[in-house]
Formats: C-alpha cells, structure tokens, sequence
C-alpha cells in the first residue's frame, strides 16, 4: 500500500515541492521517517501515532516508512506532521487516494489531533502559487497570513478529523473567504516628534536620513534625547510600498513572528537589540539558520542604542550586510540569504561617564578616555554612517516653552515628496533611495556645481576623508537637494551634508582599523 502526498519545505524564504511518500507493508511493526529529516520531524512519529488514534481512526499495526523527498534536502519543522497523516490513511485505504491529488498539505498535530499554526506559511502559499498548485489544506490560524496570495483554494481545518471527513467527502469544507488586504502604510501610534523639545538640529539630520535611506549616529549626554529621537524615526519615514510590505511579511512568517491574524505588515520594522546579543542573534544563525535583527529590520529601522557597549567583532559584522542589502548565513548542510536594506540608527554617549564636552555637568574622563570609549567603533564601520551628529544637552527654555514643535505628519510629507523624486529617478536601476547608490551611480546622479565642487575639494583634504565617506557625503547631499527639489547639489548642500560628517574627525580620532 502505497500513497503520495504533497507538502512544502523552506529554505530561507524559498519554498519547495516536498513529496511525503508512505509505504506500508507486512512484517514486524515500525515507524521509520527517512530523507534527511531533523530531530522535530522524526518526532512526528508520536505525534501523529496519538493524533490519528486520538480522531477516532485506527493506526496500521504494520510496518510504515515514510520517505520525503527529495531525499537530498533537509528537512526540518514539525509543518509536516499532517501531510505525513494523511499519508498514512491514504496508504491505509481510509482516505480515497484521487481526493488527495493536486494539494498542497501543511500543519501541525497536536496529540488530540487538532491543527496547529506553523511558521512561513505566507512563503509555503507563494511557492504553491508558482508551482501551479490550485489547492492547499492548512491550518485555520494561518488563513489571515495567506490572503495576499491569490490564485488558490484554501482550505482551513482545526483538527485531522476534519481533514478526513473533507477527503472522504463526509464533511466537504468549502473554499475560505479571502480577507481583502490593504496595502496602505499605517503609522505608528503613540510617538510623535511633536512631543520633542527642541532639538531642531537632530530632528533636521533625521528628516534627511529618512529622506535618503542613510544611516545615523546620534552621540550626546545622558538624557539629551537621543532614544526619544530614534523611536520616532519610524513616523516619518515613507509609506511602504505592497513590495515592500510582503518581502517584511515573508520574514516575519518565516520567522514565527508574524502577529495573529495579520495579513500583511503594514508598519515599518523598528527593532531595538540589547548590546549583550550575539553575532548569530545580530545577522542570523542556528543550526537551520533563522533571520537576524539585520533581517527583521528590513525596510526599517534598526536601533542599536549604546553602541560602544556591542561587542566590537558584534558590530563589524553589520559592515557586509549593510553594504550589500542582504546577509548570506552558510552551514555545512546549506547557505541561506535572508535581505537586509535596513537604516541603522545608533546612539552613544561621548565617553564612559557620558558627560565629555557637556557644558552643564563635569565629565569624570580625561581626553583619552574618552577617545579609547569612542575608538571601540571602527573606522570601516564609521565610514558606513553617513550621518553623525552630537545632540547637545537641552536648555531649561527649550522644555519652557509653549512653541508648538512640528509634528511627525507634517515631516512625513516632505520626506514622501523626496523620495517620490527618488523613485522616479532611478526607476529603470532597482534601487528606492540615495543610500543605495554605487559608486559609479554617485557619479552619475550627484552632480555639483563648481562652487559645491570647491567646498567638497576643501574638506576632503581638510578632514582627510575616505573615498567612501566622499561617497557618502555627496549621497547626503542629493538626498538635501532632493529636500528642495534642486536637480543639481549646490554648495548649501554640499555644507550641510558635511555637517552631519565632521564629527568623526573633529570630535575625535576614529580607529582605522
């Protein structure tokens, strides 16, 4: 007796046709699962022992192999306990074989035989939708995760029961009703840069890094508002596109964070690490590796707060992904790359005691304390950051004051209009923002008047900048141009960019290390 059913496997966020194939013969009684299977799935031979007795049916005394192929792909997750149950009553006559055929079939069991959510089942749906399969049986709790994907018959059950009693045709359970999902880009609630005081300099700095796409570092006092600052990025930040929102949804499902009864994420990915994580927590990893911080960041913002406290071969690991766009995890079973286009926002305190340079409070540091509390960050990581800015201690007629600040609302239009400028810019070049920008793209689409060309020739040599942080500033300065609608960098811009630079050489000497 023999039967075959199929089901999906993951690799990163691809999916795969995974074939569960159940033979089950005379002899002495077994339960074998063959074809590369992890732990999880060779645990599914209890799972789905008690699952089928506990609905009512009976479990062949027999011997039973299950073999997934393709035999050459690991298998892990318990996603395949019911595929592999329907396997078995398939074999065992108790399922017409025929009912089976053109499904896609994935789930969980619990021992009482009900269905349980897995994860990545919005990119199971996906590789489905390209594998021309019309039909997939799922767990009811996935239902909300899939209603992007069009073109399917979905087919949602709560227990293995229900399962059999559709491909018996006892129960036929009719196609599910499709949420309809919005594409539109929601707004954080609860933050507003209205509710900052002052600070005009830092919420400038942070208009143009969501403008461009850069990445920032904040530095000042304790207490100076540089978190307050940074939590509020998400709100001017521009409206996500439904690309967007399904590549963060993608991640998030395969992640098993994906929030119940979400379709689609529809805000930007603001995540904030402690600095006592790991490398493989940062980027990713695992035996079957899962995506990092890097990677649920995607498309927003990631915020590492004390920066000189990470570890420092923590932090030279965001070099590779911050350059790339994507992070590529390699085991001895497999290499997986998860995307990571993220904005780096980082804050730091001036020195250990965090008052170095504070005109109100006395600083504990000498000078060269406080460059070898700052030198912890290298050179190649602070070339990356194009903005670094010092947020300096508030005054007592900054908080005083009755001046309405700007809301996030009215920042967010300015930033949508840049990068609307952007968009249609490089439309033809698969890129969305200034910050993505190569270098021969940089020279291409930064053009500078003689005037802004004398004042980046003066601080080049002045600042003796990299090559890369040249880059960089002229990135800066179209996303300001950009901001004023100027089709050409002018020397205002060109000012103001370098700016938001000066700070890792005027304020101390940066490790080039």
């Amino acid at each position: 007796m023999f039967s075959r059913v199929s089901t999906c496997g993951l690799t990163g966020l691809d999916g795969h046709l995974i074939e569960v194939e159940t033979d089950i013969s005379n002899g002495i009684p077994a339960f074998d699962i063959v074809g590369l299977a992890e732990t999880s799935v060779k645990e599914a031979r209890e799972r789905v022992r008690a699952a089928i007795k506990n609905s009512g049916f009976k479990f062949p005394d027999q011997r039973i192999t299950i073999n997934l192929a393709p035999a050459d792909i690991r298998k892990d997750g318990t996603d395949f306990d019911l595929p592999i149950a329907i396997g078995i009553l398939v074999a065992a006559k108790i399922i017409p074989e025929e009912s089976v055929r053109g499904y896609f079939i994935s789930g969980e069991l619990a021992l009482d035989g009900s269905v349980r959510s897995v994860p990545g089942m919005l990119c199971k749906a996906i590789a489905a939708n390209e594998l021309h399969y019309s039909k997939m049986m799922i767990p009811a709790q996935n239902l909300p995760e899939v209603s992007v994907v069009k073109g399917i018959e979905y087919f949602p059950v709560n227990s293995l029961k229900e399962a059999v009693d559709h491909f018996s045709g006892e129960a036929a359970i009719r196609p599910a009703e499709l949420l309809e999902v919005s594409g539109k880009s929601a707004i954080p609630s609860g933050l507003d840069y209205s509710d900052v005081r002052g600070q005009r300099h830092a919420k400038r700095a942070l208009e143009v890094a969501a403008s461009g796409g850069h990445n920032v570092l904040l530095i000042g006092s304790p207490g100076s508002g540089k978190t307050m600052l940074a939590r509020r990025l998400p709100t001017i930040l521009p409206d996500l596109s439904f690309e967007e929102s399904l590549e963060i949804t993608k991640i998030y499902s395969v992640a098993g964070m994906l929030p119940p009864h979400t379709s689609l994420i529809s805000e930007r990915p603001f995540r904030a690490p402690h600095h006592t994580m790991s490398a493989a927590s940062l980027v990713g990893g695992g035996r079957i590796p899962k995506p990092g911080e890097v990677s649920l960041a995607h498309h927003g913002v990631l915020f590492l707060d004390e920066l000189p406290e990470f570890g420092r071969s923590t932090l030279d690991i965001l070099r590779q992904p911050m350059e790339d766009g994507f992070v590529c995890i390699a085991r001895i079973n497999s290499t997986i790359t998860y995307p990571c286009r993220f904005m780096l926002v980082s804050a730091a305190n001036p020195c250990k005691c965090g008052y170095y340079g504070d005109p109100v409070k006395p600083c504990t540091c000498s000078p060269r304390e406080a460059e070898r509390y700052l030198s912890r960050l290298s050179g190649p990581l602070m070339d990356r950051i194009d903005i670094q800015i010092q947020v300096p201690t508030l005054q007592y007629r900054d908080l005083e004051s009755s001046k309405p600040e700007e809301t996030s609302a009215e920042i967010r239009k300015r930033v949508n209009r840049a990068r609307a400028i952007q968009k249609e810019r490089y439309r033809d070049l698969n890129i969305f923002c200034n910050a993505m920008l190569t270098g021969a793209m940089v020279r291409e689409y930064c053009k500078v008047d003689e005037e802004g060309t004398r004042v980046m020739r003066s601080a080049f040599d002045k600042l003796k900048l990299s090559a890369r942080a040249h880059d960089r500033i002229l990135k800066v300065a179209r996303t300001i141009a950009d901001l004023e609608e100027s089709p050409v960098i002018r020397a205002p811009h060109i000012a103001e960019a370098i700016q938001y630079r000066s700070l890792d050489r005027s304020f101390m000497s940066w490790n080039s290390d």
